[in-house]
């Protein structure tokens, strides 16, 4: 059996990422607003690093009970903005397989006053939650959900705090 020679390896085409910017002026299809993401934010002292961070936990309404995933997001912090691109999921390696959302937090130093956190789908969908941050005085509330104006925007996130889950300095 004789062998062929291959002159040129074939080329794998790359995958087209889609950039925050790009998802921004992307228009989302027409679709009906269900909620399928919540976004909680807390306060989380780190023992181990001695700092305390501020905490964005973006997770999935709906559970998986076959997997363990995690969402895998994109993010760009600005000076008073951070914008949350929502790229898939992934699975977590785990022995102990339960019923769970799939779940990311992102932990941010030095976040004070307003910040607009902008949670966006692949299709260009954006929604919008204002935080106010004030370590000093342990303070953390939702100031307002919005729903930019887009043509075809809907509604696909819930924006909260969950103070029982800050932790501070204990002195």
């Amino acid at each position: 059996m004789a062998l062929r020679k291959v002159t040129e390896i074939p080329k794998i085409p790359k995958a087209r990422v889609k950039t925050i910017d790009s998802q921004f002026d992307a228009t989302p299809a027409k679709k009906k607003s269900e909620i399928e993401y919540r976004v909680v934010a807390f306060y989380n002292y780190d023992v181990l690093q001695k700092k305390q961070f501020y905490v964005v936990s973006l997770s999935t309404i709906k559970e998986f009970s076959q997997l363990n995933y995690e969402l895998s997001v994109d993010v760009r912090k600005n000076k008073d903005s951070i914008d949350i691109s929502i790229l898939g999921l992934n699975t977590k390696q785990s022995y102990l397989v339960k019923p769970s959302a799939a779940v990311t937090d992102l932990f941010f130093e030095e976040l004070f006053g307003n910040f607009k956190i902008n949670v966006i789908k692949q299709d260009g969908s954006i929604n919008t939650g204002i935080y106010y941050f004030n370590v000093f005085k342990k303070e953390l509330r939702l100031v307002e959900e919005i729903l930019p104006k887009k043509k075809f925007n809907r509604k696909f996130c819930k924006f909260g705090v969950d103070n029982n889950l800050n932790t501070f300095l204990e002195v």
